[in-house]
């Protein structure tokens, strides 16, 4: 294994889609929401382990969640856990990951994933990994991973690349042209016919060289804060530095602050079984279902005349459905919501109302 080869893990989310399940004080990250006996952040690391030696993972998470990590993936190096004090977006955290991994090696080779990511085939997707790291370290390039679309979802930004155009050895990734927020249906299906866009995964590859001069050159609102103090990074002095820091550091994703910008970005086209897992009915998507395409995790739950609904359980209770279809139902000790699953983007507004009205013990 390539002692070079770093992972940074981005675990600093709510996850309030996931809601009720997902709460501020346990998001989606750190739950099994797939119902296997794994957590998303503990299946992310053990999926890393197979690139990266154990101690060149990091997690970037906010700081309320250091014990949450520790206590799912034991045994870290507490210089492995990246604390932030407040929410910056990616673009933050990647270069508070990049200066404190440039203490330690300036020739590594990273790449940045969220925690939260579903592979289905986790071997060819390690395939991917490598030939992107073998990529990076040859070339001096920005590596995006594009998902190959399966349908017109909205969901997802997109990845326009032009065929033509590759890295001469690695010919099977390709010069980026473009990046598309999410669309609308109409134009999600002009993108699948044109045949050369893709499903843009958040997960990145590059060498700490490159990145580090594409910050720098881009991105100096965020470079030149944690230049100015990366003596204090893996020293006792860090939290201090950082709580200044991230005071003064806009918020700002990497997509919208480099891939955007920098000339040098390419997208390797993968397909590996993929979903960001970001809502309930894209959880529905990858669990195991019932005969009647009902997907259910939790204990004491009897369904009766049921379809095609998403049901979770994390009480004690006894949960009985009958004539339900297309639904999601979600129960927990403190909070029991039913939506249609076709409304789910309203979960977002339920949590806004629920803080409002109720207070913030329920999210």
């Amino acid at each position: 294994m390539n002692i070079n080869n770093y992972c940074i893990i981005m675990a600093g989310g709510i996850g309030t889609r996931f809601w009720p399940l997902s709460k501020t004080s346990k998001p989606k990250q750190f739950i099994d929401v797939l119902g296997n006996g794994e957590t998303l952040i503990q299946t992310t690391f053990r999926r890393f382990e197979r690139v990266c030696p154990r101690e060149n993972i990091y997690i970037v998470t906010n700081g309320i969640y250091r014990d949450l990590v520790n206590e799912q993936i034991p045994n870290l190096d507490p210089n492995q856990i990246i604390a932030e004090p407040t929410r910056r977006n990616t673009a933050p955290c990647i270069a508070y990951a990049n200066f404190k991994i440039a203490k330690l090696n300036p020739d590594a080779n990273i790449i940045v994933s969220p925690s939260d990511h579903y592979i289905i085939n986790e071997d060819r997707f390690i395939e991917t990994i490598q030939q992107g790291l073998r990529a990076s370290q040859e070339n001096d390039v920005l590596v995006t991973l594009g998902i190959k679309p399966t349908s017109p979802n909205t969901g997802y930004g997109y990845i326009q690349f032009i065929q033509s155009e590759y890295l001469d050895s690695h010919k099977e990734i390709n010069k980026v042209k473009l990046f598309t927020e999410k669309p609308n249906y109409d134009m999600a299906l002009q993108f699948i016919s044109s045949g050369d866009f893709l499903w843009n995964s958040g997960m990145f590859i590059w060498s700490l060289k490159t990145i580090d001069k594409s910050m720098r050159e881009l991105l100096p609102e965020v470079y030149n804060i944690f230049e100015k103090g990366k003596e204090y990074l893996n020293t006792p002095k860090e939290n201090e530095f950082i709580k200044v820091a991230y005071s003064a550091c806009p918020s700002i994703s990497i997509d919208y602050g480099i891939m955007e910008k920098a000339s040098n970005v390419y997208v390797y086209p993968s397909d590996f079984g993929w979903s960001d897992v970001g809502t309930w009915g894209s959880i529905h998507e990858v669990r195991h279902k019932d005969t009647k395409n009902n997907s259910v995790v939790g204990k004491n739950i009897m369904l009766y005349d049921t379809n095609d609904c998403v049901i979770n359980n994390s009480s004690t209770k006894l949960v009985v459905l009958q004539g339900l279809k297309d639904y999601i139902v979600v129960n927990t000790e403190d909070v029991l919501m039913i939506c249609e699953k076709n409304q789910e983007q309203r979960i977002k507004q339920f949590v806004t109302d629920v803080e409002v009205e109720k207070g913030s013990s329920f999210i």
